[in-house]
Formats: C-alpha cells, structure tokens, sequence
C-alpha cells in the first residue's frame, strides 16, 4: 500500500512537471481608458477577445471614465493600476508633481489638427489671420495653435479663440467658428465627411510642433517596474500584430462585445487609426520627450525640463 501511495505520487509529480509551469492566480490590472471605448483602443480590446491577456497570467479589467480628466489623477492616487493619457499632458502632470510615469505607447503618431472646411475661404495656415478658432483644451492646444501660426509669420493676437468645449465638428460646421484645434484626423475629418462637410487638415507635425506620442499608459511611480506591465504591454503588442495583419478579422472581435461602434465612423475610424498604433508598445525614443518638454518649455508651459529617464520607463 506504501509503495502504491509513493509511486501515485511519483507520477503526479512528474506529470506536473512535465505539463508546463504551474498553474497560478492571475494578476489583476485595472485599467482606465481616457474616453469611451473606441477604434483608438483596438489593441485592448482585441487582446482581451483573443485571450492574450489570459496567455500572459492576467486578469484585465477596461473601464471608461466617466470623466476623461481623471484617469492619470486616479492612478496617481492608487485607485487603479494603469490609464490611458496623452504624452503633453504627462509633462504637464509631472511639472505639477503626479507621481506617473509612461510605461508604454497606444499611438504613436499624433491624430491633432488644425481643421477647416474643404470648401472655405481658408487655404493656407496664413488664411487664419482674423479668424475665429475653437479649441477644448486650454494650454497645451493654445501652445500648438501658436508654434503654427508662427510658421507663417502670424501670432495669438491675430486669431480669436473660443472655448468650444468637445464640440469641435459641431461648431465647424455651424459656422460658429472658422476653424478647430484638436479635432483628430481619424475622427473629426471622417464625421465631417459623412455628413457631405469635408475637411481640409492642417497636420501640426507639419507645421511646427515637435511629433509626440498622441496615447500612451502611465502608471504610478512607485509600481513603474511592475512585471505585470511588462506583461501587458506584450500582450497589446500581440493584439496589434495581429490587427495589422487582419484588419477586418480584428474589427470583428472589436465590435463582437461592443455593438454600439459598430457603425460607419468608427470603421472608418478604426481603418485611418490602424497603421498609427505602436507596433513595439514598450519602446521608447527618448529624444521625442526631451523635444516636446522644450517645446513645452519655450510656451511657458513648464519650468524646467527633467531627465526622461524620471518619468519614462526605459526598456530593459
């Protein structure tokens, strides 16, 4: 009976062994998204629908805000692990004293623009002069507004800003305003299409403004060497591999679980966002932050312009 019980045990313990690593409890991530879900969140959620976060020993939970300002605050605050912020802001965060660090990047390109309508009196940056322009977020879209308009000799004082909220398109269209700052060329210019009022876009990197990370995750200073991030971000790599080699597959999973996307502008928006995301999320180009925090800098935006190395993870 001994020698029963031995070998019984014997052959689980090598059947163990041989079966891989052992099972273990999942960690749990929560991550914040910085707005409802949407085509600019594609590798998340193809992630989560093929299981590679399952495949990485994770346990990840996507929640919306309910107030798009809040996630870096509330990861600042330890109340979740990870959000979903956008690289000016990040300087300006930690210029204020945010425990947050980058971790990784979402999309890597910027999706800013200076919109107006195709068919308008304006044709060139320099056409602005004395016009009304709208904007959402003050500082960082006023920064980007004037390093353009230098480009063509003009200043603030030459434009009128109005403070149009979130309604950039809306009130393009409406003629409340002759031009927009901060509609997203994946977004905006898609909705103004559908309703036969196109475009024209004046991308910022073109004209003055240093090129930036539009999305990246950040998470707090203290557990910026988690390996569950790292994790993570493996996963999201697999996800935007696989969305870039099948892209109408990947659209599939986007709106199995999520039907209320599924509608014309967000497959539109979903095929110009497509070739913007990071294909290497955890990398870094250290340059790009020292570029834009002195850009930043020269606005008056922040102060001094700390070692990247001090808010950004760099890759092991």
């Amino acid at each position: 009976m001994y020698r029963r019980s031995l070998s019984f045990l014997v052959v689980l313990f090598l059947s163990l062994s041989l079966s891989g690593t052992p099972v273990r409890a999942a960690d749990k991530l929560v991550v914040l998204l910085d707005w409802f879900v949407n085509p600019d969140h594609g590798p998340l959620i193809v992630a989560q629908e093929l299981g590679y976060y399952t495949d990485a020993g994770l346990e990840v939970e996507l929640i919306a805000p309910a107030d798009p300002n809040d996630p870096p605050k509330l990861v600042a605050a330890k109340q979740a692990d990870i959000a979903i912020s956008y690289q000016p802001q990040l300087h300006l965060q930690v210029a204020e004293g945010l425990p947050l660090s980058r971790i990784g990047a979402l999309v890597a390109t910027p999706l800013n623009t200076v919109t107006v309508l195709a068919d308008g009196p304006i044709q060139t940056l320099a056409d602005l002069k004395g016009r009304k322009i709208g904007y959402s977020v003050a500082g960082t879209e006023e920064a980007v507004l004037g390093a353009m308009l230098k480009t063509v000799g003009l200043t603030m004082d030459d434009v009128e800003l109005i403070n149009v909220n979130f309604s950039l398109s809306p009130s393009l269209v409406s003629g409340q305003v002759d031009a927009v700052v901060g509609a997203y060329r994946n977004f905006e210019l898609n909705q103004m299409d559908i309703i036969e009022r196109p475009g024209r876009a004046f991308f910022i990197e073109e004209h003055g403004v240093p090129a930036y990370d539009q999305l990246i995750y950040v998470a707090h200073n203290d557990r910026r060497d988690d390996p569950a991030f790292q994790r993570f971000l493996d996963a999201v790599e697999r996800a935007t591999v696989y969305m870039i080699n099948h892209p109408d597959a990947a659209w599939e999973l986007f709106v199995r679980n999520h039907p209320d996307a599924n509608d014309e502008l967000n497959r539109r928006a979903w095929r110009d966002t497509l070739p913007r995301f990071a294909h290497s999320p955890a990398a870094i180009d250290p340059a790009r932050y020292r570029r834009f925090a002195a850009f930043l800098k020269d606005a008056g935006l922040i102060d001094e312009i700390p070692p990247v190395e001090s808010y950004v993870v760099m890759p092991r």
